[in-house]
């Protein structure tokens, strides 16, 4: 496995266009995480051009946190050109198990094979069809018992699936890995989780997909330990998204803490 900052260093060299299909809630924190990170993000979610803009990025993400009906169809659009042409998506389920609206959307997207699922360990619970304690887009579940689920959605999907929380796990359904970066504020702040499937979107080009994935983990964690003396919530932030910015490929390497399983 290539060390992580290879794979920043090349993220960073391409600067890929990546489209983020998301939520009203995460849009402006997201477009600024993937600026500071070295991509460049765009928010196209009408259903009249988000298939069409699908063609010019270079990578995509789809988010469910505030679906309605236009937005769905577009997402099932954008996401069915990206697989048609081969580019990689990024499926974020969030809250998938809380409704049937969103249980019936999960699985049309599921059907236009993701590159990558990532979400919570309720949210990768629910989507395999398992049972789940998770409430609203909140993990009630630990990562570790969303593990086998993981790793038989790979299996099923053909998608790499990350599930993240206080150490993060990613599987391809053969490999798996432990990323062990982090910091207790991050799940304070509202949108990070939503954020973090941009750079992993942003992270796809060009690279093996397990690889990428576990990289682009690894960079977001660790910034979170380079903020993690901030005061409160809203310096932490700050201090992320500069923590993002400033952050080598020496350090990540230096840095990370991936086991492989």
């Amino acid at each position: 496995m290539n060390q992580p900052g290879q794979n920043l260093a090349k993220m960073r060299d391409t600067a890929p266009l990546v489209q983020n299909i998301t939520n009203y809630v995460a849009m402006n924190v997201m477009a600024n995480i993937i600026l500071a990170a070295g991509a460049s993000p765009a928010m196209v979610h009408a259903r009249e051009e988000a298939a069409e803009f699908t063609a010019l990025a270079q990578t995509l993400t789809i988010n469910i946190g505030t679906p309605s009906p236009a937005w769905a169809e577009a997402m099932v659009e954008a996401a069915r050109t990206a697989h048609r042409l081969g580019k990689p998506w990024v499926f974020d389920p969030v809250a998938v198990g809380a409704t049937g609206y969103r249980r019936d959307l999960g699985a049309r997207l599921l059907a236009c094979k993701p590159t990558v699922i990532r979400g919570n360990a309720s949210e990768i619970l629910a989507l395999a069809g398992m049972q789940t304690a998770g409430k609203g887009a909140d993990a009630a579940d630990s990562v570790d018992a969303a593990k086998d689920a993981a790793r038989d959605l790979a299996r099923q999907t053909g998608a790499v699936v990350a599930v993240t929380g206080p150490v993060d796990v990613v599987t391809d359904g053969a490999r798996m890995a432990e990323i062990a970066n982090g910091h207790p504020m991050m799940p304070r702040i509202t949108a990070l989780g939503c954020s973090l499937t941009g750079i992993v979107a942003a992270f796809l080009v060009d690279h093996d997909p397990f690889e990428a994935t576990v990289a682009a983990l690894a960079y977001y964690a660790l910034a979170g330990e380079m903020a993690g003396e901030a005061k409160g919530p809203a310096s932490f932030q700050t201090a992320f998204i500069d923590a993002l910015y400033g952050m080598s490929p020496e350090a990540l390497n230096d840095g990370a803490r991936i086991s492989l399983r």
